[in-house]
């Protein structure tokens, strides 16, 4: 399916352990972890025609060093009633996570690489991994940090979106043997601002991966593309009852998911509470 699967493999893996030796050679110059609970959310079970209530943990890290910055998750989702599904179990629960390691051009090269509302430029290489269907993904691309008046920060990154491991095509269960190569392109951003004497933010991202055809142990799926915009509005709420701002939030997360995980017509539209404790 991929004919160039063992020269993207050899490529991307290569900038990947870069990544890993060089960046821990340097220490942080700042950081953020934070762990999120979403709840009392119904989202969709791809595959099932039906929804199932939904809590998602995760656990995120954010860090930036001399010459970049580091970002990744690990979401674990449990669902415990499935509703109008086909899915076998009314109790399942999954993990997923992502990494990305960028590596700014501006302070590799010493020189200003800005322009417009482009503050800087970054190589990125990035990897998803889905262990419930024995899959990863690698994301080779760029980052650009944009200057936008009031923002935390604003990023547009550009990744390919290439299968990377797969499972056995004789597996009883659904498992991911292979894909075409794709691509994404993400903008995420954090806003803050304030409300009287309270302190809120609008955080999220916006994400498209392009389509593409995919091998499973169930056959062959033409995987339509698919548009997840989730934003998050948070309350400062540590600030309010008096403890230790930046540390405990409350909001809401809303999630839209346009043919959810390429199925088309498999669509999210659900808002779940949010408390984020800060670390």
């Amino acid at each position: 399916m991929k004919k160039n699967k063992f020269y993207n493999f050899l490529a991307t893996h290569i900038f990947a352990s870069i990544a890993l030796i060089i960046t821990p050679a340097y220490a942080e110059t700042w950081s953020t972890t934070e762990v999120q609970l979403q709840a009392f959310g119904e989202l969709e079970r791809v595959g099932t025609g039906g929804t199932a209530d939904a809590t998602i943990i995760t656990f995120q890290h954010a860090g930036g060093w001399e010459y970049g910055d580091n970002f990744f998750f690990v979401d674990h989702s449990r669902y415990s009633v499935n509703n109008n599904s086909n899915f076998p179990v009314a109790d399942s629960s999954e993990f997923y996570g992502e990494w990305y390691s960028s590596f700014s051009l501006a302070a590799l090269s010493g020189n200003d690489l800005s322009f417009g509302m482009v503050k800087d430029i970054s190589l990125v290489i990035g990897t998803n991994f889905a262990p419930e269907v024995d899959s990863s993904w690698v994301l080779p691309g760029v980052k650009f940090s944009l200057d936008l008046p009031g923002f935390a920060f604003a990023q547009i990154t550009v990744t390919g979106y290439m299968h990377q491991g797969g499972g056995d095509s004789n597996s009883p269960v659904f498992t991911i043997v292979d894909e075409d190569s794709s691509f994404m392109v993400d903008f995420s951003w954090a806003y803050p601002f304030k409300l009287g004497s309270t302190s809120w933010t609008i955080e999220g991202h916006l994400e498209y991966i392009d389509g593409r055809a995919q091998t499973h142990s169930f056959g062959t799926t033409e995987l339509e593309s698919w548009i997840l915009f989730q934003p998050q509005v948070r309350l400062d709420l540590g600030e309010v009852l008096g403890l230790s701002p930046g540390t405990l939030f409350t909001g809401i997360e809303y999630q839209y998911w346009k043919n959810r995980l390429g199925e088309n017509g498999t669509d999210d539209n659900a808002l779940q509470m949010l408390i984020v404790w800060r670390f």
